[in-house]
């Protein structure tokens, strides 16, 4: 069987209660002078998840294992909501079109990447948004909303905006976008281990989860 990315989105109730966060791969180098050399292996953080800090109930275990089945353990992907960092706007601020920038017109192109950027002073970081929520992307254009399926669609499935004929944006135009978004992740095991006199004590299983690249 061949992996694929499953469109279809983890148990809300259980995400939403869950611990992680990014990780970055660093190299450090001790020179003889006491001094570092620091370079980053990887361009884009990769997120890691922990979902056993969300299942509370024998319902709630019962439908990640069926979950987990479902993707045949590590091997399909699957969107992921991370309760910290799930939207374009700033937490408790409702999405906006000019959230964020994501290109600038030239009159020819077309496609632009979803993106979401942070920082602002220093080395601010873009982060590529592949996923989307459905029905949630908002663009303007030189800050004017444009209207989706009229001047624009986008694809939920890999986060490329794309302007229909007579919408493309004008040279030096700002082309922004405000959104809601999941993360595609798979399981980072083959084996999910359950142990129901445990659970019944308290104790959290562990349901580790990888950020992947589709």
């Amino acid at each position: 069987m061949t992996a694929v990315f499953h469109e279809v989105l983890f148990p809300l109730d259980i995400a939403l209660r869950s611990a992680g966060g990014p990780e970055r791969r660093t190299e450090i180098v001790a020179l003889g002078s006491g001094r570092e050399e620091r370079n980053t292996r990887w361009a884009h953080s990769r997120r890691r998840y922990d979902a056993g800090y969300g299942v509370k109930t024998l319902d709630a275990l019962s439908n990640v294992v069926a979950f987990f089945e479902e993707r045949r353990g590590r091997l399909h992907g699957f969107r992921w909501r991370d309760r910290l960092d799930q939207s374009s706007a700033a937490p408790g601020v409702a999405v906006a079109p000019t959230d964020q920038v994501i290109g600038t017109g030239d009159g020819v192109i077309d496609t632009f990447q979803l993106v979401k950027t942070y920082g602002s002073i220093y080395a601010p970081y873009q982060r590529p948004v592949t996923k989307p929520v459905p029905d949630s992307v908002r663009v303007a254009v030189a800050g004017v909303e444009a209207e989706e399926g009229t001047a624009f669609t986008c694809d939920t499935t890999t986060g490329v905006v794309t302007f229909l004929a007579g919408h493309i944006p004008a040279v030096g135009a700002a082309v922004t976008a405000g959104f809601l978004f999941d993360v595609p992740v798979r399981f980072d095991t083959d084996y999910l281990e359950v142990d129901l006199s445990a659970f019944a004590a308290g104790m959290i299983p562990k349901i580790p989860l990888v950020e992947i690249k589709v």
